[in-house]
């Protein structure tokens, strides 16, 4: 079975050769995608806050904050939202090493002082995490099994070489789909929905493609409309989420705009950010109330990082593919990086707690092909200890050399 980085390598070569040759072959069809500008419009099961683009407005996403902060007000008899306390949880990207994080939630619940999340965002592998890390302790063995229990089988299929100039992806991710819909049930989502309904809010990130946009799904107001394809839609979302490119097919969403059909296509949504945690413009708003000397809620941020701050060093061979591949890694290793600053430096203006986990260079076992048991199982393991005997949280990130 291929690394992840023999993915990388001949996704990147047969993006190059390719492009001629497939335009006369015969490669996936695709529905008419939502024309430019007009994706804000458009929607996939009809509800008004079903996803944000955030990038283009956060006045949507602004607005859920308020109204789940105040649904929360409203059910713990609080005068006002500045007298709460919240908990926010951002789970990045990594693959294989998501196990980590798994491996940190369920330690912490064996700790005893892991608390109830008021916000949990995901992205990619994170997003696999997120629902479990929302619902709490009580769905510890569902999380530990993702991780720990599953094989390459359970996630992926691999196609022929020529995938990479004839088809859009190199493995099948049908197997992963399959996992999804075996563990997250009508009782999750009904859990999910319940939880958005106290003021919590889970928010899953993919990409849209097309529009070379980040979208945020808003996980419970899914859950909570009823809508007969509520729990497909969640499914496939969080599979979007984790569909590496080029590695894994992008997932199609059906959408409609102005009465029409249209289908957009989504991937992992790491390809524009590795984790987030809230919208730029209730930032803003908070450091006004600071600077104004007003009350403001107290908020603690956990981020747990599925990789590493530490670069992963090797030795390149002056070839394209290893090229191309190496320089690939290493976009996504400081993509990862920036967006676990860019949260510490958000939160230290913003009078927010800022509490980090990560892989440490104490782990040094080598993955040696995708989706490894025996490396998940023992990163799962490392996590687990680290946070059962009560994880020291670092207050900020610090690359190592």
């Amino acid at each position: 079975m291929k690394s992840r980085r023999q993915f990388l390598h001949v996704a990147a070569g047969g993006a190059t050769a390719g492009t001629a040759l497939l335009a006369g072959c015969g490669a996936p069809e695709r529905g008419l995608p939502v024309p430019n500008g007009q994706m804000q419009q458009a929607t996939i099961l009809g509800l008004s806050n079903e996803r944000f683009f955030a990038a283009l407005d956060a006045g949507p996403i602004t607005a859920e904050f308020m109204a789940a902060a105040e649904r929360q007000r409203a059910r713990l008899g609080a005068r006002t939202i500045s007298d709460l306390d919240f908990r926010f949880l951002a789970v990045s990207g990594g693959g294989e090493d998501g196990a980590f994080g798994a491996g940190v939630l369920c330690g912490w619940s064996e700790h005893g002082d892991r608390p109830t999340f008021d916000l949990v965002t995901g992205v990619s592998t994170g997003a696999l995490t997120a629902p479990f890390a929302f619902l709490g302790s009580a769905y510890d063995a569902q999380l530990r099994y993702v991780y720990t229990g599953i094989s390459p089988a359970d996630v992926l299929r691999e196609r022929y070489i020529t995938a990479a100039l004839f088809d859009d992806a190199l493995a099948d991710n049908a197997p992963l789909h399959r996992t999804i819909s075996r563990i997250l049930d009508e009782r999750m989502l009904a859990a999910i929905a319940a939880a958005y309904d106290d003021g919590r809010l889970l928010l899953i990130g993919t990409t849209d493609l097309d529009a070379q946009q980040p979208v945020v799904w808003n996980i419970g107001a899914i859950a909570k409309s009823g809508h007969p394809r509520a729990l497909d839609t969640v499914r496939r979302i969080l599979l979007a989420s984790a569909a590496i490119p080029g590695a894994f097919p992008p997932t199609m969403f059906d959408a409609t705009l102005n009465g029409k059909p249209y289908q957009e296509m989504h991937v992992d949504g790491g390809a524009f950010m590795q984790s987030f945690l809230y919208p730029a413009r209730l930032s803003v708003e908070r450091r006004q109330r600071i600077a104004a000397k007003q009350p403001v809620a107290d908020i603690s941020a956990y981020l747990i990082r599925n990789g590493r701050l530490d670069p992963h060093w090797a030795e390149v061979r002056r070839q394209m593919l290893g090229i191309a591949g190496r320089a690939i890694s290493t976009m996504i290793f400081a993509s990862g990086y920036n967006d676990t600053l860019r949260i510490y430096y958000n939160a230290l203006r913003d009078n927010v707690d800022y509490n980090l986990a990560y892989i440490g260079p104490d782990f040094t076992l080598k993955l040696p092909e995708p989706f490894d048991p025996g490396y998940m199982r023992a990163l799962f393991d490392y996590g687990y200890s680290r946070a059962r005997n009560g994880y020291e949280w670092s207050k900020q990130p610090r690359l190592a050399g």
